[in-house]
């Protein structure tokens, strides 16, 4: 609008405009004005006379561009500071002319100064609000919410009714645009198959990626003269679909690198129109301008630094994750036995916590684990042994009661027993006892079958105990010629241990591993994100009632990730078909053990019946 555009003269009945001067067509009687203090943003001037004067003044105040002249003395009066200007005692039409040009030129200004502002105001709020979605999208480490967001933000930005989101592959030969978001609100169940573009002038979208610069298309279907791509209309053949006016953008970083491209179709009038054939294109389309140009421009700088930063974050997490794995990895290379059980309880784990999030009863119908959540307790699920590094071999790997070392001496001393009753059999003296031979071997056979029996992991019976000691006090002459015991002490304090492969001091330190974990993973600087994977790994060992280990916590302490990792751990231990000192149970048995456990206050049994019903053990 310019300062001396014409604007409409408004006057009260009594008033001959000609007596203004004015010619132009442009008066109207002050009924037409029918709501001065709503009027548009139009520039206007009103006339006015003693026999509208007063009404005038009963009006709220008229909007600033609408220029109040009183005409005589009396409506001076009856405005008072309402009026901007007045004729009263001007005698010529000269001069009342002059001074209607100056209300009209008034008033024009004014309506320039009002649009100028309500422009900045519309400036500002989306200066704040891309500001906003900066900071918005700079914390956003989910690369897959990250990219809905974006596209969601720039189809509200631009007020269209479809976009697309495509990432730069520059690898490829040769180098491509791949789709991976799309969303039409038109056609809301189209799924386009997996869309790739070349990086050249064939396309729009290849055009726009090649030379770094938005594209504004305001038809589709009539393309500027001598352009180089070309539209394909098989996609609104395929779904019903117009496409009328588009807007491409590349969204490039500070190092001028391309990280993808934003594609808008179809800005729209009515944001509720639906636009499936060409008359509704021609009724609601309207083409981009530079102001959605701009925000387009705005939000795609701001996406090209999110992407990237997602982009980093989830390499720096996979790192994170193949360390993990790595570190574990050298877990079971020491207890060959239990490997993979980090990551089979790890994966119960999640698949519990998902289950959780899917149940609608009981006391955890509330809880909802987000994927920040259920992350940071897989990984306290995969690093929950990290501590066995720490345990001595020997008792992390003990298959049997008596340690190798121990076993193999008890063996070479039955095998000693046997020749030494042999060589007593042919002493020199007299002839040989066959027959009390072969009893006395027989009768070696039988404690040495008891001995292995009693070295088993298994519940040790009291009638074994009670042989075992018989035969511990058994003696026979050594090659030194002095007696000694079948059993040592030792021997027989591993051989009488009743049930398991563990005595107190080497359970001790397999229990040690719980706190050797904590003091691991306490040392790492985790993230905001991670940062209770200590606290949920250290009490994977802890039971509700206070039976638990090494703190003895009880319910009120442990926390529910916690809890989920100790029922996946048990399960995992119980199904296991290769631990070595016991045989593996089946999924049903395993419950049914778990459930004894619950019963007895020592897990969470809310826990194991949702694990049971959603069958996530499966």
């Amino acid at each position: 609008m310019r300062l001396d555009e014409p604007c409409l003269i408004y006057h009260g009945a009594r008033i001959d405009p000609s007596s203004f001067g004015e010619r132009d067509g442009r008066s109207r009687l002050a009924s037409d004005l029918r709501d001065i203090g709503n009027h548009g943003g139009d520039p206007a001037v009103l006339i006015v006379d003693e026999s509208i004067a007063g009404e005038v003044a009963d009006l709220p105040r008229p909007s600033q561009n609408v220029i109040l002249v009183a005409a005589d003395e009396a409506s001076e009066r009856a405005l008072a500071d309402w009026s901007h200007l007045s004729v009263a005692g001007f005698a010529t039409e000269a001069e009342r002319q002059r001074m209607l040009r100056a209300a009209c030129q008034l008033a024009c200004a004014r309506a320039v100064s009002l649009r100028r502002r309500r422009q900045l105001g519309r400036a500002n709020r989306e200066l704040r609000e891309l500001n906003r979605i900066g900071m918005q999208l700079t914390f956003e480490r989910d690369l897959d919410d990250l990219l809905h967001q974006i596209l969601s933000l720039g189809k509200k930005f631009t007020a269209s009714d479809g976009g697309g989101l495509f990432l730069a592959d520059p690898t490829a030969t040769p180098p491509r645009l791949d789709l991976h978001l799309f969303k039409i609100d038109s056609i809301p169940d189209a799924r386009p198959e997996s869309m790739s573009i070349i990086i050249d002038d064939t396309s729009i979208a290849g055009h726009s990626a090649r030379v770094r610069s938005p594209i504004v298309v305001d038809d589709a279907y009539d393309l500027p003269e001598g352009a180089t791509f070309v539209m394909n209309p098989a996609f609104d053949e395929r779904y019903g679909y117009r496409r009328r006016s588009m807007l491409f953008v590349p969204m490039v970083d500070h190092l001028d690198r391309l990280v993808g491209l934003l594609a808008f179709v179809n800005r729209k009038s009515d944001p509720a129109a639906r636009i499936t054939s060409k008359e509704d294109a021609d009724r609601f389309v309207l083409p981009y301008t530079r102001r959605e140009v701009r925000l387009a421009r705005s939000l795609a700088s701001l996406a090209a630094v999110s992407i990237e930063n997602a982009q980093l974050h989830a390499q720096i997490e996979h790192t994170l994750e193949s360390v993990i794995e790595a570190a574990m990895s050298g877990v079971d290379a020491r207890d060959p036995a239990t490997a993979g059980h980090s990551l089979r309880a790890a994966e119960l784990s999640v698949k519990l916590a998902r289950a959780v999030n899917a149940t609608t009863t009981g006391p955890y119908r509330d809880v909802h684990f987000t994927k920040k959540q259920i992350r940071e307790l897989r990984l306290a699920a995969l690093l929950h042994d990290l501590g066995k590094l720490v345990v001595p071999e020997a008792v992390l790997i003990k298959s049997k009661k008596l340690p190798p070392l121990l076993r193999e001496r008890v063996e070479a001393r039955f095998d000693l027993i046997r020749r030494t009753i042999e060589l007593e059999s042919c002493r020199l003296d007299g002839a040989p006892s066959v027959d009390g031979l072969a009893d006395k071997l027989e009768e070696l056979d039988y404690m040495k079958s008891v001995v292995r029996e009693a070295d088993e992991p298994s519940l040790l019976p009291e009638s074994t105990s009670s042989e075992l000691r018989d035969i511990g006090r058994r003696t026979f002459v050594g090659p030194n010629g002095k007696p000694k015991h079948y059993l040592t002490e030792e021997e027989l304090h591993y051989l009488e241990l009743p049930y398991g492969t563990l005595d107190e001091w080497e359970r001790a330190e397999v229990e040690e591993h719980v706190s050797a974990t904590h003091r691991f993973l306490a040392r790492i600087p985790w993230t905001d994100d991670l940062k209770n994977i200590a606290s949920y790994a250290y009490g994977h060992h802890e039971k509700l009632d206070g039976t638990g280990y090494p703190r003895r916590l009880t319910a009120n302490h442990i926390p529910l990730q916690t809890r989920i990792i100790t029922i996946a751990d048990i399960y995992d231990a119980l199904t296991e078909a290769d631990r070595p000192y016991k045989p593996a149970v089946s999924p049903e048995r395993a419950l049914a053990i778990l459930q004894t456990e619950a019963d007895a206050g020592r897990l969470d049994g809310e826990l194991l019946r949702i694990m049971i019903a959603s069958k996530a053990y499966e």
